[in-house]
């Protein structure tokens, strides 16, 4: 079947996230952002992180070097515990998919976000690939990621405000540079949840979504922006509604879930290095670390999430290195971790029986 024909048969769901098989062959382009990336993510820690948080590496390794083999076992336990809560956020947007298929599947994505700067999209191809290999259709993996897009802004929405909330009500004031990071990522995160909603609420809006959205496009694509995309949002609307509506609870605790186990696992880390804080300084700091891994210059936000979660601690009166070096735990867990666990992903995923899609005669 041409491309033409393939894509004229596609539903609008698809159109709107199926990547091109172009995307999936590693090119010259890829392989400069990877070491672009993975060097400025290293100046900012080797350089940026000690001089940001007043401290030096010597101090940081002296203070990691206190660690104690059964403080490493239970925040691997904590890890993985958070890893799997989060599979709950796939099980619930997808019918048909199990939490191990799901643990692959974050796993294998979330180690490709973090060696590639703004891997976010390489991480959706390797998402798309592995779901059509086990037969899951291009409409409903489209709706899939549409929909944990969504919610996993709205997470990033809520979290600033509790931060806030726990800072001004525990402490009494707020830093002018954190309270403005925080109502900026809020503002941003509103905006795109109050257009999905009223693209789901109504079908008017959603045409008017549409054609806003078009024009930016063709604004920004130029000649090469040509699509029309008001029919490609009103069409996917109904497909979210009814994932929504099946798995939006599941989704929900799924999401609270990780997010909230992976604060105890920030809180154990900085502990277990001598830091002695405040829930509201604490938690406030952790937003920001959260909101910060949003910052798509690095792998990840590598070295600016670290960098900007010491310097907050430090200012709320933390020790330079203990902070520090909780912090570089932290990382640990969260960013270095996931990647020998992705490539245990693509272990496993490549053992596992492959299904052909019953759209599979499309492709």
């Amino acid at each position: 079947m041409s491309e033409a024909a393939q894509r004229a048969s596609r539903s609008p769901t698809e159109l709107a996230v199926t990547p091109p098989a172009s995307s999936t062959r590693p090119g010259t382009g890829r392989l400069v952002q990877f070491f672009i990336g993975i060097g400025l993510a290293v100046f900012l820690l080797w350089y940026g992180l000690p001089r940001v948080a007043h401290t030096t590496w010597t101090d940081v390794w002296r203070t990691l070097s206190g660690l104690q083999t059964g403080t490493v076992v239970g925040l691997t336990v904590l890890m993985l515990s958070g890893l799997w809560l989060v599979t709950f956020l796939y099980t619930g947007s997808l019918k048909g998919l199990t939490h191990l298929q799901a643990m692959i599947v974050n796993a294998c994505g979330s180690s490709i976000g973090n060696l590639l700067p703004g891997g976010g999209a390489a991480g959706v191809v390797v998402t798309y690939k592995q779901l059509r290999s086990w037969g899951f259709l291009r409409r409903d993996i489209s709706t899939m990621i549409i929909v944990t897009g969504v919610w996993n802004v709205l997470a990033r929405v809520v979290l600033p405000v509790i931060g806030i909330v726990a800072i001004i009500v525990g402490i009494g004031h707020l830093n002018p540079v954190v309270a403005q990071a925080a109502v900026l990522g809020a503002l941003v995160g509103v905006s795109v949840i109050a257009a999905f909603w009223g693209m789901l609420a109504s079908e008017a809006f959603a045409h008017r979504l549409g054609r806003l959205v078009t024009r930016a496009y063709r604004r920004l694509a130029g000649r090469a922006g040509s699509r029309d995309l008001e029919g490609t949002i009103v069409g996917m609307r109904h497909d979210i509604i009814d994932i929504v509506r099946y798995g939006w609870l599941e989704m929900t605790y799924g999401l609270v879930g990780f997010f909230g186990v992976y604060y105890i696992l920030f809180w154990f880390c900085l502990n277990s290095m001598g830091v002695q804080m405040p829930f509201a300084y604490m938690f406030g700091a952790y937003t920001v670390g959260r909101l910060l891994t949003a910052v798509g210059i690095t792998p990840g936000g590598l070295g600016v999430t670290e960098a900007g979660t010491a310097a907050v601690l430090v200012g709320w009166g933390a020790d330079p290195a203990q902070a520090t070096a909780g912090v570089v735990l932290f990382s640990l867990f969260t960013h270095f971790f996931e990647v020998p666990l992705g490539a245990l992903g693509w272990v496993i995923w490549s053992l596992s029986p492959k299904t052909e899609p019953a759209d599979a005669h499309d492709d």
